[in-house]
């Protein structure tokens, strides 16, 4: 996953301008509202000047901004820039037209990551494997009903016959991760421990609270072909 310098650098500012528990409760303080900055440190209990130094901080990587009070021309009010804020959040991975989860035999953590994408996302979606199986593991059935999953029990299929060019690859266990490095390469990996490995329900429901989390975290981050 790629990330442009320039948005590396404005995080780190940001970050840095976040880093003291001065500055982080003045953000706090200007999250719901604007104030100024006699009123931030009557609130905060802190000395005037020392709230001017941190504003200026905060000021300088982008997170506040100060306008004139439109009655007493003396005064300013601070005011949050949210937009800073979200530049925190995991950059974005433009132009994804499908998503293709991949482990090795394409019988349960593949599985159960496609239909956890297809349930979140409602987009296209597949899953394979570089050994596949003639069919899905039962208990990775299982586990889907439980949670209202839908999984065909024999559709199982090999990476070569699934990938195409454009696809994101998402390795979902290491195995795989490991051994496509030939024309099909994962741009992620999620290391997933094989709940086949132990075969009891309790590990494949780890399995499926693991892959739920990543693909809550991940969806947002994803945007279609065609949008930037």
């Amino acid at each position: 996953m790629n990330v442009e310098p320039s948005s590396l650098v404005g995080r780190a500012r940001i970050h840095a301008a976040l880093g003291d528990p001065a500055r982080l409760a003045i953000v706090d303080a200007l999250t719901l509202g604007d104030a100024s900055p006699g009123e931030i440190a009557h609130t905060l209990d802190m000395p005037t000047n020392l709230i001017a130094h941190h504003v200026k901080v905060l000021t300088d990587a982008g997170l506040v901004t100060k306008g004139r009070s439109e009655g007493d021309r003396r005064r300013t009010y601070l005011r949050l820039l949210p937009e800073a804020l979200a530049a925190l959040a995991t950059p974005r991975l433009t132009g994804v037209g499908r998503v293709v989860f991949v482990c090795t035999h394409n019988s349960a953590r593949s599985q159960l990551a496609a239909a956890l994408w297809k349930r979140r996302t409602h987009s296209d979606v597949a899953s394979a494997g570089t050994k596949p199986a003639a069919r899905v593991h039962p208990r990775a059935v299982a586990v889907a009903h439980r949670h209202h999953l839908d999984l065909d029990p024999t559709g199982t299929a090999h990476v070569t016959d699934v990938v195409r060019g454009d696809d994101l690859v998402i390795a979902v266990c290491d195995n795989a991760h490991e051994d496509l490095t030939g024309p099909v390469r994962p741009r992620l990996h999620w290391s997933v421990p094989d709940p086949v490995r132990v075969d009891t329900d309790e590990a494949f429901e780890a399995a499926y609270a693991d892959l739920a989390d990543r693909v809550d975290r991940l969806a947002p981050a994803v945007l279609p072909r065609g949008n930037r």
